[in-house]
């Protein structure tokens, strides 16, 4: 079955960076534009970043832009957030998800990995 698992999560001041990865098995990970996404308490979950399948194309929400970056590896079918810069209003529960070339929702989901940032 599918698996996407995340780490890397952690306490850090604010300032400082984390990088987060998602290890992908169980699927043709080339082929699956990959996205993160967080949720902090009492908030939806918001998108973060894309990257497509062949690691050229990527987007970012406009609250990390400048400051995070997603990249892949289809070698090692993961995919990585170095984020810099933190800040406390980052602090939230960071998921990553695979949606298939061309579709529009995203079909798998990890358990997600928490990352806090203190002031």
């Amino acid at each position: 079955q599918v698996q996407l698992v995340e780490s890397g999560g952690g306490l850090v001041q604010a300032g400082g960076s984390l990088r987060l990865s998602c290890a992908a098995s169980g699927l043709t990970f080339s082929s699956y534009a990959m996205g993160w996404f967080r949720q902090a308490p009492g908030k939806e979950r918001e998108f973060v970043a894309i990257i497509y399948s062949s690691g050229s194309t990527t987007a970012y929400a406009d609250s990390v832009k400048g400051r995070f970056t997603i990249s892949r590896d289809n070698a090692k079918n993961t995919v990585y957030l170095q984020m810099n810069s933190l800040k406390p209003e980052d602090t939230a529960d960071y998921i990553c998800a695979a949606k298939l070339r061309g579709r529009h929702t995203y079909e798998y989901w990890g358990q997600g990995t928490q990352v806090t940032v203190s002031s």
